[in-house]
């Protein structure tokens, strides 16, 4: 049982990678544009440029649209951990020391759920994926061919 579940690890890590990836570009995409409910759930959008809002909408559709597709996967959840940490100790923890208190649940799985692919990586189904094997491939002298003399 250990061994299919194993097998089937780097799987459910791209679907994991993937779904963490939508939600949280979803998060940005509404925030900016005022789709999904909007910032506020009645289709608002933050102001260009304020801070800290702005800029952490901008974080979440980008970070959250490169995890999604599992492109520089790692550097992405990165920043977008940090700034889930951010938020919750700026915006979520000074209402109340746990989250349940202060509304921080979002926050705090997010930038755990990042900080877990920050050392994972993409899993399966990431672009990352597919051009490390291209390189590979193309570094690897035994699959380059030499020219024969005929």
């Amino acid at each position: 049982m250990t061994g299919r579940l194993n097998s089937a690890q780097p799987y459910v890590l791209g679907l994991f990678r993937i779904v963490v990836g939508l939600l949280f570009a979803c998060h940005g995409a509404s925030s900016l544009f005022g789709v999904l409910g909007g910032a506020d759930g009645n289709g608002a959008t933050v102001d260009a440029g304020t801070w800290p809002n702005w800029y952490a909408a901008v974080i979440e559709l980008v970070g959250g649209s490169l995890v999604l597709l599992g492109l520089g996967t790692r550097a992405a959840a990165f920043i977008s951990s940090g700034s889930m940490a951010y938020a919750y100790f700026k915006v979520h923890q000074p209402n109340g020391l746990w989250p349940m208190e202060n509304s921080g649940e979002g926050a705090a799985m997010f930038c755990w759920a990042f900080l877990l692919l920050v050392f994972t990586g993409s899993g399966a189904f990431g672009l990352d994926r597919l051009f490390a094997k291209r390189s590979a491939a193309s570094e690897d002298p035994a699959r380059q061919q030499s020219p024969v003399a005929a």
